[in-house]
């Protein structure tokens, strides 16, 4: 059955005589001003592999965890059309060598050879012709045809010689570019083995043989197996405060009861369209001993530090501008530094003026 109880009229007046405001005066302490921003650990050099041809993954050379060096082959990628294409360029390579058409540029010279006698010959008698119609020996038919002869046969000479230095030209510049698409075809072929670009720890393998790549597939992540850095994400708001050089405290997930110094490397001049932010790298002053990528950390990027500041609790503050004093005078301040709970009073109030926290 239900109740109803009336709380005694002197409880009532207690309660309402208690209801005190909290009130303070300024202290004068150091305070930092910082900038705050969330990241992961990520290790120096640390970059996805992608596949510089399509196809089917072979055979993986590597585990995750291995160390490897520039250069060392991570997976082979088979790819049949392109395999083709090498056994092709290689057996139009042999075709078009110089030495395989030797024989053919013999020819041509030979025959070089034949109409340069056949000249000299029908020079000759064409001469012999000449000096016979100057003594008035001998028929105009047969002069006419002596020097026609004659001159059929230098042209011929002239053709043969044009003949063997347009097929020499051909021959050379197919055998020079049969050997290119073979180097072409080589150096394709040997994109379908996939290299490391780094020393460094095969920190993550994406596929398995078997599975189809293509150029936008990432198959692994390398970076370095010792050092490592943060990186940030800056809201746009506060990229204009962050500088090179600056210094960063840093707590992470994995380390709860530690902090960790370092300082700004990098600032990436592009911001992010969706999230707002802007990409900022750290390195570690004093790196902890056993990191791994992607390790969540939180951190505070040093603005300004001031020893002596006239401080109150950023609750205290009314609309960023203005304290209430004890009296119940409400007046405006000048601020300065802020943390995430201190704010420093520039100007409207000294360390002797008592202020009372603003009703919620």
């Amino acid at each position: 059955m239900f109740r109803q109880f009336t709380l005694p009229i002197t409880l009532l007046l207690l309660i309402s005589c208690g209801d005190k405001k909290e009130s303070i005066t300024p202290t004068i302490q150091p305070i930092t001003e910082s900038v705050y921003a969330s990241g992961t650990i990520k290790s120096k050099n640390q970059y996805q592999v992608f596949p510089n041809v399509s196809g089917i993954i072979d055979v993986i050379f590597v585990k995750e965890g291995d160390t490897v060096k520039a250069g060392q082959p991570i997976l082979k990628i088979y790819n049949m059309v392109q395999e083709l294409n090498k056994e092709n360029a290689e057996l139009n390579a042999a075709y078009s060598d110089f030495s395989s058409n030797k024989g053919k540029l013999n020819d041509a010279f030979l025959a070089i050879g034949l109409a340069k006698d056949k000249l000299y010959n029908d020079s000759l008698l064409f001469n012999r012709q000449q000096t016979l119609k100057d003594q008035g020996i001998g028929t105009e038919i047969e002069y006419e045809q002596s020097m026609l002869n004659y001159h059929n046969s230098k042209n011929a000479y002239y053709s043969a010689k044009v003949r063997y230095d347009d097929l020499k030209r051909q021959i050379d510049y197919n055998s020079a570019q049969s050997k290119k698409n073979v180097q072409i075809s080589s150096t394709l072929a040997n994109d379908l083995t996939v290299v490391s670009k780094i020393d460094g720890v095969i920190y993550n393998l994406t596929k398995e043989v078997g599975e189809m790549v293509n150029t936008q597939t990432a198959v692994a992540v390398i970076g370095d197996a010792t050092e490592f850095e943060m990186e940030m994400q800056v809201d746009e708001n506060d990229i204009l405060r962050i500088k090179i050089g600056q210094q960063v405290f840093v707590t992470l997930d994995s380390y709860q009861d530690l902090s960790f110094e370092g300082s700004i490397i990098e600032i990436d001049p592009m911001m992010n369209q969706s999230t707002k932010t802007f990409t900022v790298t750290a390195k570690f002053l004093e790196q902890p001993e056993v990191l791994y990528p992607n390790m969540n950390f939180e951190a505070s990027i040093v603005i300004q530090t001031k020893e002596d500041a006239l401080l109150i609790p950023r609750n205290y503050l009314l609309q960023d501008s203005f304290v209430i004093k004890s009296s119940g005078d409400t007046v405006a301040v000048k601020t300065g530094l802020k943390d995430y709970k201190m704010v420093e009073i520039l100007s409207g109030i000294s360390a002797t003026d008592e202020i009372t926290k603003p009703a919620k």
